[in-house]
């Protein structure tokens, strides 16, 4: 069949395409009428072939995703009882976030050993992150501490820089898995792709410095995806290789653990079952990107406090991708894909160059002190408001098909803006923010 069908024709050279289109483009340059350069610089060509493919080898998860649920500890035995419930209703793995102390085993009473837990803790406090660690199954447990992270986000340490350093060092020669890189707010915040893989790797050479090679195996992170859906699954594959080029250096290996979830920047207030559409799309992002574990965000989750409707829904989209659509082990589905190929590679070549320029700047930390990566993101971001505002990026509902009748004052459950901070601080705060804010801000007051 396969000679029937396929070797009478004869094969066409790329040259051969791109004389045919230089034809009919009637004397128009090529790469000004067809290649296309992206915010990360990244050059979208109109066709690809085989001689854009890179071979790359990416060390992916060998046995799929795990499904994320997160659930906030209030009271503990409230938490407990929700924790359990989203495991029987599909769930693999469980987030708990946290703004103080707790009792883990009131938390975790009758759980079922081989789950693998993840603790978003946002506060510092070193004998109760080792009661934490030594409770837990110590392979199946991430604590996921990041005081560079909380940093960037807050302006300040948790305590001060010596005390904080200090008490991760108490930490981190006990605990396994007890860093985890807060990649997810650059992405929130504005930044584009190969900012993100960039400061992710900077932000973690930082430990690197500091605790030596040792951590490496104690290194997770938390990544956001967006809605340039090939760009995403191309981002946390390029991570990939930077992590193990990275480490490469250090002379040690590591499989890069990936907590993966749908960014809320694109996000809206009205018609908000769009979420649904988008957080489908970037769950597949990180599907087919090879994440480790995939916590969904509802599509209500930036107006209604944390809903059992909002949740079932957030949790069974994952559920129909993982069951339904045959991609409960996709993570190498992208491998020889022409384009994800290509831009993957450019994404990780430029992110690398950046990564070595930050480096010789003094690192990270330096640079997050002098405001340079703060107004970075901020540039970026000013770009894709701009985009935002000319409809070269468009949120249905919001700025393009806008249903003037669709009215919101009445639901708000929680403030879906960026709130005004009267806190000093010791630098310049990264700050998340949706795109959509300004907007829904004037269609609010309008009402």
């Amino acid at each position: 069949m396969t000679k029937f069908l396929f070797d009478e024709f004869e094969p066409i050279s790329v040259a051969t395409w791109k004389q045919k289109i230089q034809v009919d483009l009637k004397g128009v340059d090529y790469n000004e009428a067809l290649v296309s350069k992206t915010n990360e610089g990244i050059a979208i060509k109109p066709f690809y072939t085989k001689e854009d493919r890179t071979n790359l080898k990416i060390n992916v998860p060998k046995k799929g995703y795990l499904i994320g649920q997160t659930i906030f500890i209030d009271d503990e035995k409230i938490a407990n009882t929700l924790a359990k419930d989203a495991l029987e209703r599909g769930a693999t793995s469980i987030q708990f976030k946290a703004a103080k102390p707790f009792n883990p085993k009131e938390v975790l009473k009758g759980f079922p050993g081989n789950t693998p837990l993840y603790f978003s803790l946002s506060f510092l406090d070193a004998p109760f992150t080792l009661k934490l660690a030594e409770f837990c199954d110590a392979n199946r447990t991430y604590i996921q501490t990041d005081i560079i992270g909380h940093l960037a986000e807050s302006g300040n340490w948790f305590h001060n820089l010596k005390e904080d350093f200090n008490q991760l060092e108490q930490i981190v020669d006990t605990a396994n898995h007890c860093i985890s890189i807060t990649a997810d707010l650059y992405q929130n915040a504005g930044a584009n792709c190969t900012q993100q893989l960039t400061y992710a790797l900077a932000h973690a050479n930082e430990y690197l410095n500091l605790y030596g090679k040792k951590v490496a195996s104690k290194i997770s992170f938390n990544f956001a995806v967006g809605a340039n859906y090939f760009f995403e699954i191309a981002k946390l594959r390029a991570f990939r290789l930077l992590w193990d080029a990275l480490l490469e250096e250090y002379d040690v290996e590591s499989e890069a653990h990936l907590c993966v979830q749908p960014s809320l920047r694109n996000k809206t207030l009205y018609d908000y079952n769009v979420n649904m559409l988008r957080t489908t799309s970037e769950c597949m992002s990180a599907i087919l990107g090879g994440a480790t574990s995939i916590t969904n965000v509802s599509y209500d989750a930036i107006y209604h406090k944390s809903n059992e409707f909002g949740e079932r829904i957030a949790r069974n989209q994952l559920l129909i991708l993982q069951q339904e659509s045959y991609l409960a082990e996709a993570q190498n589905f992208a491998d020889g894909a022409y384009y994800i190929e290509n831009i993957t590679k450019q994404l990780a070549e430029k992110a690398l160059e950046q990564f070595k320029v930050i480096e010789k700047s003094g690192g990270f930390l330096k640079q997050l002190k002098q405001g340079t990566i703060q107004r970075k993101i901020t540039e970026n971001a000013q770009k894709e408001i701009a985009d935002f505002k000319a409809k070269k990026t468009v949120l249905l509902g919001t700025n393009l098909q806008v249903n003037s009748a669709d009215k919101m004052k009445q639901n708000l459950e929680l403030y879906p803006f960026v709130k005004q901070r009267n806190v000093k601080t010791l630098i310049t705060p990264i700050v998340r923010k949706r795109l959509a804010e300004e907007v829904e801000k004037e269609r609010l007051d309008h009402e």
